[in-house]
């Protein structure tokens, strides 16, 4: 065979090393990716109305990272984007996440203004404090404050997007919504906030317009490629292959859920197009307390495109079934911790398959996180040296 690297799955992972092994190391790769599109959960399209969207819900970029900023520019122009998300909250929108300009409209303006000395005082000034912290405060007044927040705006979104209470996740999945001690409204504070100007599928076209890379989509790699779990040698439409695997589906369908499978969560994505300008005040609104769904986003607040309609998508968490709907969030707790363990043990005794991404490591990552790894993967151990799992 004259190819020496194969990579399963076409997201963010698996396009951003099938462009450094064509560019950097000019080698030939195998891209195999099951769904009919590149871009797995970030690709976007225009729809019927000729409104850019993202098929698998909102994706924006942001990073802190000039690496992934920098990289990622090869491949795209950019147009400015801060987000800003509202909460529905008895009956008004708010703020998310929960700021100091959320506490003022919450509560009145006397009362306000003592809490927000208190937060300040106990936590200075731009900080974030996730909600379970704020919990455990002493002052009888931050315990109300926290109480209201988590069972206001955090406690029931919680159970519709996991399935679980707040107290059953990890500390790095609740840390993701905090209470934010500022005036600063943006849902992210990153130094680059930004999305793709022609749109994230653009830009991993962009990534993969290489000779050096062949794509076959519609393929589940298990139809094409095996891989001994025992002795790692690896069959690619039955011929050995003695190349490298960069592997970025779940760890567990690679395994043959061998130890069980893995828990996720999934969603359902509910679109409709209306024939006006504007629908809403932000790019997201949550609903925290009301309704199925946990938020409604309105693509145009993110793309800027001008069009005579507006498409907006409501998303319903829902639990994941295999074959029925897709794997989004990894459920991170101490009961899954063991039977992860397993499943990287194993991992690591194939020195010739790279394990790569939030399914394959089953973890939560941003995008620019994923990026920010699949360059670390790549210069560290595809071009030499052993993987770490």
């Amino acid at each position: 065979m004259d190819f020496k690297y194969i990579v399963v799955g076409a997201g963010f992972s698996g396009i951003v090393m099938a462009e450094r092994i064509s560019t950097v190391l000019g080698e030939r790769t195998i891209l195999l990716e099951q769904r009919n599109h590149i871009g797995g959960n970030a690709y976007d399209y225009y729809d019927e109305y000729g409104n850019l969207i993202h098929k698998y819900g909102p994706h924006i970029f942001h990073t802190t990272l000039p690496v992934v900023w920098n990289y990622l520019s090869q491949f795209t122009d950019w147009i400015p984007y801060e987000h800003k998300v509202l909460g529905s909250i008895d009956g008004q929108l708010m703020p998310i996440p929960f700021n100091l300009n959320s506490l003022h409209l919450a509560f009145p303006s006397k009362m306000a203004m003592r809490l927000e000395d208190k937060l300040i005082d106990g936590y200075g000034y731009n900080v974030k404090v996730p909600i379970l912290k704020l919990r455990n405060n002493d002052d009888p007044e931050l315990q109300f404050l926290a109480d209201y927040i988590y069972e206001k705006v955090f406690l029931n979104y919680t159970i519709k997007q996991w399935g679980v209470s707040p107290e059953e996740l990890s500390p790095s999945v609740t840390a993701r919504v905090p209470v934010y001690v500022s005036r600063d409204d943006r849902y992210f504070q990153d130094k680059y906030q930004a999305m793709p100007r022609h749109g994230y599928t653009q830009m991993f076209e962009n990534m993969l317009n290489s000779k050096l890379i062949h794509l076959m989509l519609n393929t589940d790699y298990k139809d094409v490629l095996s891989v001994d779990l025992e002795t790692g040698e690896i069959t690619f439409l039955g011929q050995p292959f003695d190349g490298k695997l960069i592997y970025t589906g779940p760890l567990d369908y690679f395994f043959d859920f061998k130890y069980g499978p893995l828990p996720y969560r999934s969603l359902r994505f509910e679109f409709e197009n209306h024939a006006t300008n504007s629908y809403q005040r932000v790019g997201t609104v949550n609903y925290p307390c009301d309704y199925d769904y946990t938020r409604v986003t309105e693509f145009k607040h993110l793309t800027h495109q001008q069009s005579q309609s507006t498409t907006i998508v409501r998303e319903y968490p829902e639990p994941y079934e295999r074959e029925k709907n897709l794997p989004y969030y990894p459920i991170k707790n101490d009961a899954n911790a063991e039977l992860l363990g397993l499943y990287h043990a194993d991992a690591r005794r194939l020195s010739n398959v790279f394990f790569l991404g939030r399914l394959a490591e089953y973890q939560y990552y941003n995008m620019d996180a994923v990026v920010s790894k699949a360059l670390k993967v790549f210069s560290q151990n595809v071009c030499g040296g052993p993987q770490d799992t």
